[in-house]
């Protein structure tokens, strides 16, 4: 297995407070040095995604309103939520980089998993806009390309964060070969594109203060027959850790053992349909320690 990082995803700044911040890649890649898995799998640091990847996902007025919208020096918002900085431009060309050379590793070559570590997060980017801490979709990107290999047919995007991944299914969404299942508490931000109803979308609602018995059997009842059905040959996963029960923006009570179960879930997929073909990246999450512990637990079961 592979872990994809760059350095420069620290430099995506953002205001003082603001729960997405660098800390989250700096604490994560320490605890994963402390406990030695750093030392077991490769680290690689990936280029920057190719400008024309961009825009099979993204519009060409939105690439331009974020070239526009960097600032020289600071920091500008482009909503409440989701800042820009000098260097989060580049820090969003690599984070999606890095889920592209990941993909492009597995098909390419002899590896069947990698993590990509990296920020800003991209599941709530839209075809047209950034919102929710994401500039660009990197999953959303790399899946649309992955549909070039000749060897893969189908495709499955598998998002367990607390928030809907409204981004993936808004640029997914007009892709059959994509099929895409979110896992998000409801009622909780985006409140948007979470009650589409289409073949390859796969929304899984819940209520907050849901546990994870109750997660557990939502993915069971609604992801496993939508992937028996549509037999991907690769999978990538938006891995969101901030459903844990001590993370600080939601309500959903889960443990380490539930991002180990989903995992052991999603291998077992992937073992079945896609060669064991997975490439995983960081979406959110936002209690240090608690992002820690479940992307550890994350990574035990990839691996």
């Amino acid at each position: 297995m592979r872990i994809y990082t760059h350095a420069e995803c620290l430099n995506h700044l953002v205001m003082d407070g603001h729960p997405e911040r660098p800390e989250r890649l700096s604490y994560l890649m320490n605890h994963l040095q402390q406990i030695g898995f750093t030392d077991d799998f490769s680290v690689i640091t990936p280029p920057p995604i190719p400008p024309a990847r961009i825009l099979a996902a993204h519009s060409q007025a939105h690439v331009d309103f974020l070239q526009a919208s960097q600032p020289s020096d600071g920091m500008v918002p482009l909503d409440p939520d989701t800042w820009m900085s000098v260097n989060s431009l580049s820090a969003a060309h690599l984070a999606a980089g890095a889920v592209f050379a990941g993909m492009d590793s597995i098909l390419n070559g002899p590896e069947q998993r990698v993590f990509c570590a990296v920020r800003p997060p991209g599941h709530h980017a839209e075809h047209d806009s950034a919102m929710g801490f994401c500039l660009l979709n990197s999953v959303a990107i790399a899946a649309i390309a992955a549909l070039e290999h000749a060897e893969v047919q189908r495709v499955a995007v598998l998002d367990f964060d607390v928030h809907h991944g409204n981004g993936t299914v808004d640029i997914c969404r007009q892709y059959p070969e994509i099929l895409v299942c979110s896992s998000f508490q409801l009622p909780l931000y985006p409140n948007r594109l979470d009650d589409l109803v289409q073949p390859n979308i796969v929304n899984t609602p819940l209520q907050a203060g849901s546990d994870g018995s109750m997660f557990r059997a939502a993915i069971e009842r609604d992801w496993l027959p939508a992937i028996e059905a549509h037999a991907p040959d690769i999978i990538f996963v938006s891995a969101g850790f901030d459903a844990h029960k001590e993370d600080p923006l939601a309500d959903i009570r889960l443990v380490e053992d539930d991002y180990r179960w989903v995992t052991d879930f999603i291998v077992a997929m992937a073992n079945q349909y896609a060669q064991g073909r997975i490439v995983s990246t960081l979406e959110g999450g936002y209690n240090l320690n608690a992002l820690a512990r479940s992307v550890a637990a994350h990574l035990e079961a990839l691996a």
